[in-house]
């Protein structure tokens, strides 16, 4: 009972390869689900969660995306949020990174997908990188407009932030990343967090864990982190994967429908 709470199912690398999701099922992944990251792949993710039962989607724009999509607004979002597999907003955000796109820009794009959850009831997806003070800030005062679920996906974050975030009522998500051995920050902190606010992703087709890093990231690994987690942590494997996967269901409660 595993669940890849985050990756691109879409993305080249992975629609080419049938057995991506046979791979998955094998090991024993049981929900998945496609982020979309721009508008022009909201019907390919939504129709791939039609297709196959134990795969959801989302609606959002990347913050890299944000300067693309200047009419994407929180109407927008709510229209296509709507459909019945589609169960979380975003993934969206703010990257300072990268600063592919504005950064007033990023944060006007990522207020409207925090109102969108606000109105549909449906989790966030947050991506952030290099942005910590300002993705946190916007987070709690958008909170004190009226509560949101939501999850911080592929933490690479400071511990001061999963604390914010936690503050928050949300959730973290742990990626590949933390298989790392340059990650000892991220260990530390992966190894504090409360298991009921946990998650586990791939972010597929990226961040392979060991030992398949260099390799197509694809959501069969998922369980290599769950196993690696799980030993970080001094827990059994089948206690993580079971209350992660519950955690799961329970932010994104449409996939229980």
């Amino acid at each position: 009972m595993l669940a890849d709470s985050h990756c691109h199912l879409n993305y080249k690398g992975l629609p080419e390869d049938p057995a991506v999701l046979a791979r998955a099922r094998e090991r024993g992944v049981t929900a998945m689900l496609n982020i979309a990251t721009r508008e022009n792949e909201w019907d390919a993710v939504i129709a791939t969660a039609e297709r196959e039962p134990d795969v959801w989607a989302t609606v959002g724009i990347h913050p890299h995306e944000a300067d693309a999509h200047p009419n994407v607004d929180t109407a927008r979002l709510v229209e296509r949020a709507a459909h019945p597999r589609v169960v979380g907003i975003g993934e969206t955000g703010l990257d300072y990174y990268y600063d592919h796109s504005d950064r007033a820009r990023q944060q006007a794009s990522f207020r409207a997908h925090i109102a969108a959850c606000r109105e549909t009831g449906l989790p966030l997806i947050v991506h952030t990188r290099e942005a910590e003070e300002d993705t946190a800030a916007i987070l709690a005062e958008e909170m004190g407009k009226g509560a949101y679920p939501g999850v911080i996906h592929c933490f690479t974050a400071s511990g001061d932030f999963a604390d914010k975030a936690l503050a928050l009522g949300l959730y973290i998500s742990i990626s590949g990343i933390v298989t790392f051995k340059s990650a000892k920050d991220l260990q530390e902190t992966a190894a504090r967090l409360p298991l009921e606010r946990l998650l586990i992703e791939t972010d597929a087709p990226f961040l392979a864990p060991v030992p398949h890093r260099g390799k197509t990231g694809e959501p069969a690994f998922v369980a290599d982190t769950a196993r690696f987690l799980a030993d970080l942590r001094g827990e059994t494997v089948d206690m993580l994967t079971q209350a992660t996967a519950e955690n799961f269901h329970r932010l994104f409660a449409k996939t229980r429908v």
